[in-house]
């Protein structure tokens, strides 16, 4: 027996081997294997159905899964599956914001239905972060649309910004969308979150499978729930040894992309482990995660231990189940750095791969210093940069801009001391050595942004810094150069004008 499907319609159907048949819409046109005698066409032949029968009798062996496909077998009720599976998960998180979001709610509307409800308003988040800050017209409006379809779907979670001239008026805003994930507690281990945001794989360092998609796939998943996803294969990267103290995690994710390229990880999983990453706090962990989608890479991510668990304790209440590879799971390939060995490191324009250490560029004069983003501008970002500010006692020699990624990061730089400080903030020792006032908390220049969007990037200017990408163009005008870094880089880069090596001001 063979079965056919065909075009336009669902009718499922035999014929035996030879003879035609009677389509089941239009007798008139008859059917044989593998083609037909009018305008319709078979689509696919399928396989003989097959009697089924339990793994014992079939002999199957049940082989070791990685941790990003144990998530997918869990979110899509599979036993096991493999690499190059297109399945569908359920999705436990959908986030979008004020850039993607209007995009969004046009294509699940237009598929579902003006008056649809999406499948779930307690797992939709809603963040606006991108372009806020701004007199352009346009940049307003999409967070109004962000506004308007809240209030009509009733979403539990949006993080509304109403008084653009005071973020602080504004209860409910969080600031940039993968930070806010992390602390207001949407990140858990062995969940699905996905993201209109390439650098949504930021919450990897969960355990959490975590990926940024098209507007057209999270409409799909507004209405029902659910995506069609392909199984990466996966990347183990195994960092071991002590953590030198003039390296954070942006040298570590930056020596990475330099060794493997811009697409060494194209669709795949990158699986951080070892006694490096074990000691890494969650902040860092999201930067090591957040820059996988520099590499390619489909998610990141780290397996769940106790600092994930402390860190969830206060932020969420809902039930996770953590994930682990198993001891026999299989990975494509393994990259093993002894991180005692490494150096501070930037990424030259105008490719994240374009690695080189950072005492290599001392003769590079720069005009600026950015320190913020998802990437660099977490409370641990602004600790480290003020660190090296306060160990060397000078003040910057050019302009040094500060964008907390979220509120809390904003009160952090005025509330927690500095260790070793005598008990100053950030934002004294920041004043102290002449950087800008931090500014509201949102994306800022990382994404280029209006014209008038603090601290972009109008001329041909040369910037260190902390954010994620350095294409042409990307933090505003097209012939600006931007070296990615580190904060500590970073810091030590704006106390000199040129490219530093942070070992300068660190002891």
């Amino acid at each position: 027996m063979a079965s056919f499907v065909i075009s336009h319609h669902s009718a499922i159907f035999s014929a035996k081997k030879g003879s035609g048949v009677k389509c089941p819409f239009n007798p008139s046109i008859r059917l044989y294997k593998g083609r037909t005698n009018a305008l319709y066409k078979t689509l696919a032949v399928m396989a003989p159905a097959q009697p089924t029968r339990a793994p014992s009798t079939t002999g199957s062996v049940k082989h070791g899964m990685t941790m990003t496909e144990k998530i997918f077998a869990k979110a899509s009720d599979r036993a096991t599956l493999e690499p190059g599976e297109n399945i569908w998960v359920n999705v436990d998180v959908l986030m979008t914001h004020d850039v993607c979001g209007p995009g969004t709610f046009g294509i699940f509307k237009r598929e579902f239905g003006q008056n649809a409800k999406v499948w779930d308003r307690e797992k939709v988040v809603i963040i606006p972060d991108h372009y806020l800050f701004t007199k352009d017209e346009r940049a307003n409006r999409n967070v109004d649309i962000l506004r308007e379809f809240c209030a009509e779907q009733n979403i539990k979670y949006f993080y509304d910004i109403k008084d653009l001239s005071n973020f602080r008026a504004n209860p409910d805003y969080k600031g940039v969308c993968h930070i806010a994930l992390a602390q207001e507690g949407h990140c858990r281990p062995g969940e699905v979150l996905l993201g209109t945001d390439s650098h949504t794989c930021n919450a990897g360092a969960f355990g959490q499978f975590a990926t940024g998609i098209g507007n057209t796939d999270a409409g799909f998943v507004l209405g029902t729930g659910k995506a069609l996803l392909k199984v990466p294969p996966t990347l183990r990267f195994v960092l071991d040894g002590e953590m030198p103290p003039y390296l954070l995690a942006k040298d570590l994710i930056l020596h990475i992309i330099g060794e493997i390229t811009v697409s060494g990880a194209t669709y795949k999983s990158m699986e951080f482990v070892g006694s490096t990453v074990d000691s890494l706090n969650m902040e860092e962990r999201m930067t090591l995660c957040n820059m996988v989608i520099e590499a390619g890479g489909k998610n990141g991510v780290v397996p769940p231990d106790e600092t994930t668990f402390k860190y969830l304790e206060d932020k969420t209440t809902v039930k996770y189940e953590p994930l682990y590879s198993d001891a026999n799971a299989r990975f494509i390939a393994d990259y093993k750095f002894d991180v005692s060995s490494l150096e501070p490191v930037v990424a030259k324009p105008h490719s994240p791969d374009n690695r080189a250490l950072a005492r290599e560029c001392r003769d590079v004069k720069i005009d600026r210093v950015y320190i913020g983003s998802c990437t660099g501008g977490k409370t641990e970002d602004f600790m480290a940069a003020a660190r090296v500010f306060l160990s060397s006692g000078k003040k910057v020699k050019v302009p040094t801009f500060l964008v907390p990624a979220t509120q809390k990061v904003w009160m952090d730089l005025y509330s927690l001391p500095v260790p070793g400080s005598g008990g100053k903030t950030c934002s004294q020792i920041f004043e102290e050595a002449g950087c800008d006032t931090p500014a509201s908390p949102n994306c800022g220049a990382c994404l280029g942004g209006p014209q008038d969007t603090y601290a972009r990037m109008n001329e041909p200017m040369v910037c260190v810094s902390t954010t994620n990408r350095n294409f042409p163009g990307r933090m505003g005008h097209k012939e600006g150069q931007i070296y990615l870094a580190s904060p500590y880089t970073a810091a030590a880069s704006a106390l000199t004008g040129f490219v530093t090596d942070p070992r300068e001001f660190l002891a």
